[in-house]
């Protein structure tokens, strides 16, 4: 069973989502006064109880702000319409590791939640797309178009922008040292970069990297 905070504006939905977690019969609503619990406080609630994801349905990606950019405790899987490309990249920055729409179905949403526990990311195919570089007119292959950094690519990526070295970033996002050389091997090979920086700058020209 996994253990699900679910966060919603409206009382209305949260009682709705978490009957329907119930009857999938692989998760486990935590309940908790969630009038008293915001996106940033549920991602770090320590008790026994201690949510292994948090499912949030909201109106905008405003609520993130409140969270620091540490790796949360909990990864979250949201439910939003109308998500803009920098609020997306943000949103994989600060800890969420699912984005579907407000109408995704239940299948979609236990398939999200259940990646999201084992540290997967998942995207509805909208959400997809604008990560995804847009070819330009002139280019005149598909050969041509570069290859899209994955959701860790880019968490990597946002921290080789701030500075940081190998280690650091291992440490940030709890991998090895290792793994972080090989996805700046991959950063640099998809953006055609022959450096860190350069691969920054290319990033922020194509709009892959918001700072």
């Amino acid at each position: 069973m996994i253990r699900v905070l679910v966060l919603a504006d409206s009382a209305v939905v949260r009682a709705g989502l978490e009957a329907m977690l119930r009857e999938g019969g692989r998760f486990e609503p935590i309940l908790v006064d969630t009038s008293l619990v915001n996106l940033s406080r549920a991602t770090r609630l320590r008790s026994s109880s201690q949510p292994e994801v948090v499912l949030a349905e909201m109106g905008s990606l405003s609520a993130l702000a409140s969270l620091d950019g540490a790796t949360p405790v909990a990864p979250v899987v949201v439910l939003i319409d109308d998500v803009s490309r920098g609020d997306l990249l943000r949103a994989l920055y600060r800890g969420v590791r699912g984005v579907l729409p407000r109408d995704a179905n239940p299948g979609e949403i236990f398939a999200a939640i259940e990646a999201a526990a084992a540290g997967l990311t998942v995207l509805g195919d909208d959400e997809l797309n604008l990560l995804l570089p847009a070819a330009s007119e002139s280019e005149g292959s598909p050969e041509q178009t570069l290859e899209a950094l994955t959701a860790r690519e880019i968490e990597v990526l946002v921290l080789i922008a701030q500075g940081l070295a190998n280690k650091n970033i291992a440490d940030r996002l709890a991998i090895s040292e290792h793994t972080v050389k090989f996805h700046v091997s991959s950063i640099l090979s998809k953006l055609g970069a022959s450096s860190r920086t350069e691969a920054v700058t290319r990033a922020l020209k194509d709009g892959l990297l918001v700072i």
